[in-house]
């Protein structure tokens, strides 16, 4: 578990709009059943697509009430301009924790004095009914601590939908495969759980590659986690992604996550999965024999491992890592 903590975040902005209130003519208003939610927005340098975030957030049809914690992760904090509704409230923080999402993720969830926390990255945009859902989810199954939702990915005009193949999904499911409709912006879980249990977002991962899958990990071996089946989270892919050429990164952090969790290791399926991105980074970043070498052993796994095939195409020099990668996006899909 990743121990929470740290230095509390600092406030440099004050809410907008009217203020969440449990007092008494609030609290006539909002069922005992619909928790506050804490929305963490980590955001650096995009303002239009923060806007976007936020708006969409604030938007949800959730009875009860939500505040977005934006927290600036080294880049001058500055509140999006536009009128809340009530029960709805917005707070600017600056990343005190690791400079990254991680840290600022950590940060927002040490400020939040909400009974739920959520999170939704600053490109992406939540459908007006997700959270509603998800809270009645986790109403109805009283051991679950975390639930997600179905995502809509988009990529240079078109939508690909990416729901999970079930309503509960184990650990024994994760290790088979990262299930990559449990995106970070749909997560949502109780706040107690997080800094009790499951622990914060892990800053020391290198580069905070796959943090969010790190975390789901942890979270599953306390209890399933909840897939609300439905796309309610429309994730935007674009040229400036992170990672689409950090390869180095990419590989360290494989490496990391099979130290740190050794399950990952007891599936031929999910291992060779993980060893199909690493042959691929390595062929990507100019290594052709140690692709070659990694993408064997992943075939050896899983013979039906179609990274290992790519890897090598790319060690050989047959087509370039970017080209396949602009397909796989094309059809909702990363490598």
């Amino acid at each position: 578990m990743v121990e929470a903590a740290g230095i509390l975040p600092h406030v440099v902005l004050r809410d907008r709009g009217r203020m969440c209130r449990d007092d008494r003519e609030e609290a006539r208003k909002v069922p005992d059943e619909w928790p506050t939610a804490g929305v963490v927005v980590a955001t650096r340098d995009r303002p239009l697509l923060l806007e976007r975030a936020v708006g969409s957030i604030v938007a949800s049809r959730y009875p009860g009430c939500i505040k977005v914690y934006i927290v600036f992760d080294q880049t001058e904090p500055h509140l999006p301009e536009f009128e809340l509704p009530p029960n709805r409230s917005v707070i600017g923080l600056v990343n005190t924790r690791s400079p990254g999402l991680a840290g600022a993720r950590n940060t927002g969830i040490m400020a939040a004095d909400t009974a739920l926390i959520a999170f939704c990255d600053d490109d992406d945009e939540w459908l007006r009914d997700k959270l509603r859902l998800q809270v009645e989810a986790l109403r109805n199954e009283r051991r679950a601590i975390v639930a997600t939702t179905g995502i809509a990915v988009a990529f240079r005009g078109r939508v690909h939908e990416r729901v999970a193949a079930r309503s509960t999904i184990t650990l024994k499911d994760l290790v088979r495969s990262r299930t990559f409709e449990l995106h970070p912006s749909s997560v949502v879980a109780w706040r107690r759980a997080v800094l009790e249990d499951i622990g914060l977002v892990d800053e020391q991962i290198p580069g905070g590659y796959g943090e969010d899958f790190e975390w789901q990990l942890r979270a599953a071996t306390l209890a399933p986690i909840l897939a609300v089946r439905r796309p309610l989270v429309r994730v935007h892919w674009h040229e400036s992604s992170w990672f689409a050429d950090r390869w180095d990164t990419i590989i360290e952090s494989i490496l990391y996550l099979l130290d740190r969790h050794p399950e990952l290791r007891t599936d031929p399926h999910g291992l060779s999965r993980l060893y199909g991105r690493m042959a691929f980074a390595h062929a990507a970043a100019g290594r052709g024999s140690q692709a070659r070498r990694i993408a064997w052993d992943t075939i050896r796994l899983n013979w039906r491992e179609r990274r290992g095939y790519l890897a090598v195409a790319v060690s050989l020099r047959l087509v370039s890592a970017q080209t396949l990668l602009r397909l796989a996006h094309r059809t909702g899909r990363g490598i």
